[in-house]
């Protein structure tokens, strides 16, 4: 497929047929829906496989080695053992025919060796999983592999030397998520066919300059947020036009707004991704989400940012004084689900009155979730400005104001007296929870009609 989106829409189309003429069953767990296969129909799959095309399935049976060589047979073109036992995979039982194997999986195996001539005759070997197993290296046989397309490492945690992947040339998916590994596998900037690369790795030190830009046909690229060494440099970026899913950190608003910028002049636009700006500080929940962490210095600078941010978390900025003003680029967040301000001790509003005057869009049309957390300064919600004189409020509001809020969360907000304006409740339709902890010096909730306050130029 063309994209990743194509291919997932092409993936839920096939499962929904397979679901309707009942070779799959529709299966909601606590976390999330999936579909499983009942028993009677995959005892028929693994009765039909097992003659030509021939697979191996033996999932899930507590095997302590692989199955003898003799099981190996010529016309094998699948193999499962995922979810066993096998913890050693022994030169005695080496598979020495496998010339048409095209996919093993042996993920979720407490492997830690593997021979180093295991691969050594698998040159059709296309799909290799050994995610969740305790491997510290793989063997250099895995070179060989030159029709490998797939090769999935994820969260072997011991994992941490690769031999040289210069020569898998087919290879579109390389998924090393929690691994151990310091460096970038040597050869990777031969991998001209990647689409997709899962770098979230604690441990790695840095991203060679000049490799991402030889990737032109990524889609997916992740690193982990938290790693502070690795930083990325739009320059490095700007030249992968077909990324989609994007999980990376910048240094500062600066190289942020490059970033945003030559995507906007490309008219290229992400469907999912977790931007970092400056320092980790927690986990995200929506598909499209900006946090911006411990940055101190963007005085003056224009925060730019996708036009559909779903989730933006502003942490420990002292800089900052009011979320949205008149001068604010998150006016323009169309689709702004949930906010956090944590730890900004500069910040005394979350929103100033001028910024409904200068804009048709408002972010907080659409907000469900806004938590406040330890912001000493905060003093109002909704604040006028200085020079609006007797404007109304209600002729400067939106009716849609918050309209969708869900949830408010207030956390140490010591300077905070009054919660909710009174002009907002008609707005407040949906609210389901409010919360206010440890703010010494919050008299009410909803604010009475009129308030002194209200006439100095603050609404509380």
């Amino acid at each position: 497929m063309g994209t990743r989106q194509e291919m997932k829409d092409k993936g839920h189309v096939i499962s929904k047929k397979l679901e309707h003429n009942c070779l799959l069953e529709n299966v909601t767990t606590r976390f999330r829906k999936c579909v499983k296969m009942h028993d009677a129909v995959r005892d028929m799959a693994l009765s039909i496989t097992g003659m030509n095309p021939r697979y191996m399935i033996q999932a899930g049976l507590q095997l302590e080695e692989l199955p003898k060589e003799e099981q190996w047979s010529s016309d094998i073109v699948k193999v499962s053992l995922m979810r066993n036992s096998i913890s050693e995979i022994s030169i005695d039982v080496l598979p020495t025919k496998c010339q048409l194997l095209t996919t093993l999986l042996l993920q979720h195996n407490p492997i830690k060796k593997i021979p180093n001539s295991f691969f050594t005759n698998m040159p059709c070997l296309s799909v290799l999983n050994l995610s969740f197993t305790k491997i510290e290296s793989l063997p250099n046989s895995i070179s060989e592999l030159k029709n490998l397309t797939t090769l999935l490492l994820r969260n072997c945690y011991e994992l941490r030397d690769l031999p040289c992947l210069s020569m898998l040339q087919e290879l579109k998916k390389l998924d090393l998520f929690g691994t151990k590994i310091e460096e970038v596998p040597e050869g990777m900037d031969m991998l001209i066919k990647l689409r997709y690369i899962n770098l979230h790795v604690s441990t790695l030190k840095e991203i060679p300059a000049g490799l991402l830009p030889k990737l032109v046909h990524l889609q997916h690229l992740s690193f982990d947020v938290k790693n502070e060494k690795i930083s990325l440099k739009a320059e490095e970026m700007e030249p992968l036009k077909k990324l989609e899913c994007f999980t990376g950190r910048f240094e500062d608003i600066s190289e942020f707004n490059k970033f945003i910028s030559s995507m906007q002049q490309s008219k290229k636009s992400l469907i999912k991704y977790e931007l970092q700006v400056g320092s980790y500080y927690g986990d995200v929940e929506r598909d499209k989400v900006l946090t911006i962490g411990g940055v101190h210095n963007w005085e003056d600078e224009l925060i730019m940012h996708p036009i559909e941010i779903q989730e933006l978390n502003i942490i420990m900025c002292d800089y900052l004084r009011s979320l949205v003003d008149d001068n604010s680029s998150f006016t323009n967040a169309i689709d702004l689900r949930v906010c956090r301000i944590w730890r900004c001790e500069g910040i005394k509003c979350v929103v100033s009155l001028s910024s409904f005057a200068s804009s048709s869009a408002h972010p907080f049309q659409t907000l469900e979730v806004l938590d406040l957390y330890e912001l000493p300064k905060l003093s109002a919600l909704i604040m006028k400005d200085e020079g609006i004189g007797s404007a109304t409020t209600s002729t400067l509001a939106p009716s849609a104001t918050f309209s969708h809020l869900k949830e408010i969360r207030i956390y140490k907000c010591s300077s905070m007296k009054t919660l909710l304006p009174h002009w907002l409740l008609p707005n407040l339709q949906n609210l389901e929870e409010i919360s206010v902890s440890h703010c010494d010096e919050v008299v009410e909730i909803l604010g009475a009609p009129t308030s002194e306050v209200e006439e100095k130029g603050v609404m509380h």
